[in-house]
């Protein structure tokens, strides 16, 4: 699909197929988000909140949910509110209760440890690689006990961990592996899609990740018993209200508009002098920050919100092609400058939900690149989001790769709006930054 050049003039020339834009990145501030829905995705919302009565019910739930596990290569699909409500329906579906452990790989959010928790279990953290952001194998192989009865095997920032070694691992001991795709869908490992290598997995579509709708999961499987189970926890699920429906959906509309890099060099500045203050929903509520049960946290999705997945899925590999090339680019750039990112082994095609780079200094790096872009902070803390680690069950010093990284790592957007020159502009704050940084005797990598 090609990518055509911004109007900076009279000509409309496009450029080859599979070549990504090159703006004029002055006049641009690039959003952290973006770029996953369309003009005519909005069209979509605006209609559902002119005939509210097609808000909640209809037939794109089962279409979208049809065409996310056809699109994965599974036999089943089950949608709800958040990935994290269908991580915990695949939980319960698998018997997973009081006195079990369910081992996670951190950093990860604190609405995963959450899930385990809710079914009484007691979520075991392991260690990442420093390389990867992925689970350390060995360090996963050490932690498995009598009383482990599942995995849950997260594929940072999109970049598929190590399923060979994990599902090994796994059938040794007779133990479900859960794929959490919430940053990874689209990726692919030796040829598979991530999210059909497990006994099942979840994705998210909360408006971060590759696509959106504005909060949404997915929970796919190939075993009959398990997605019985599922059905069964998904009609037990409220159904979600039609006012909180709504928002979502202004709220979508709202982002596609106001993240237009053009116009996000003044939103953002509105934001940021409003003290950070969005009236608008947000993902995880006052309660999961705490490592509390929300109330209505078992919920489904709504066929507005099912239908502006279906749309986007139908877009999914423009969008993943357009994140690779994007990665690539900063990849080649960051490396003339001594930053590490992920390197994919062989076999891995990644989905890149966000590129991560380690930095000594995550405020001067984001503050150096403010100008051209918003940059993200997965992760900053080994449970994102949470008060304290401890509200998830994480005993401090118990993962030293991920304590360390979370104080390091920043993320550069990869997102459809993103440009060739946007990735020039943000290389070069970069490298301003990093030079001054050595000037001063302080190194980055």
């Amino acid at each position: 699909m090609p990518v055509t050049r911004a109007a900076t003039g009279p000509s409309t020339r496009q450029e080859p197929v599979g070549t990504v834009r090159r703006d004029r990145p002055a006049r641009r501030r690039v959003a952290l988000l973006g770029g996953t829905t369309s003009l005519g995705d909005c069209v979509a919302a605006m209609s559902f909140l002119a005939r509210p009565y097609r808000l909640i019910a209809g037939p794109a739930v089962h279409r979208y949910e049809s065409a996310f596990a056809d699109y994965l290569g599974v036999r089943h699909g089950h949608s709800f509110s958040s990935g994290r409500v269908a991580l915990f329906g695949i939980l319960n579906g698998l018997g997973i209760a009081e006195g079990d452990d369910v081992v996670v790989g951190v950093p990860t959010h604190v609405v995963v440890a959450n899930a385990v928790r809710y079914t009484g279990a007691r979520p075991v953290f392991t260690d990442c690689t420093a390389d990867t952001c992925n689970v350390d194998v060995a360090a996963l192989a050490r932690g498995i006990t009598s009383r482990t009865r599942a995995i849950v095997l997260q594929h940072t920032f999109g970049l598929p961990a190590d399923l060979d070694g994990v599902l090994a691992i796994a059938r040794q001991h007779g133990i479900p592996v859960i794929e959490d795709c919430v940053h990874a869908l689209g990726a692919r490992y030796r040829g598979a899609r991530i999210g059909s290598l497990g006994h099942a997995a979840f994705f998210s579509t909360e408006e971060t990740k590759t696509i959106s709708t504005t909060m949404g999961g997915m929970a796919v499987t190939n075993d009959d018993r398990l997605s019985q189970r599922l059905q069964e926890f998904q009609q037990d699920c409220a159904a979600p209200g039609p006012w909180l429906t709504a928002r979502y959906l202004a709220k979508l509309v709202a982002y596609h508009m106001l993240t237009e890099p053009r116009v996000h060099r003044y939103t953002r500045a509105l934001y940021e002098a409003s003290g950070n203050r969005n009236p608008l929903p947000g993902p995880t509520t006052p309660e999961e920050i705490r490592g509390e049960l929300p109330p209505r946290y078992q919920q489904r999705l709504s066929n507005a919100q099912a239908l502006l997945g279906l749309r986007q899925l139908q877009r999914v590999e423009a969008n993943i092609a357009h994140r690779r090339q994007i990665a690539a680019a900063f990849r080649a750039r960051l490396a003339v400058l001594g930053f590490s990112t992920p390197d994919p082994p062989p076999g891995v095609e990644p989905a890149y939900v966000r590129l991560p780079i380690r930095v000594e200094d995550r405020a001067a790096a984001m503050d150096a690149v403010a100008p051209h872009a918003v940059l993200g902070a997965w992760f900053t803390s080994v449970l994102e989001e949470a008060v304290n680690p401890g509200v998830g069950g994480y005993m401090a010093g118990s993962c030293p790769v991920a304590e360390q990284l979370s104080q390091h790592l920043v993320n550069l957007p990869t997102h459809p709006r993103v440009s060739l020159s946007d990735v020039d502009a943000i290389v070069a704050a970069l490298a301003t930054a990093k030079t001054w940084r050595i000037s001063q005797g302080i190194r980055d990598g």
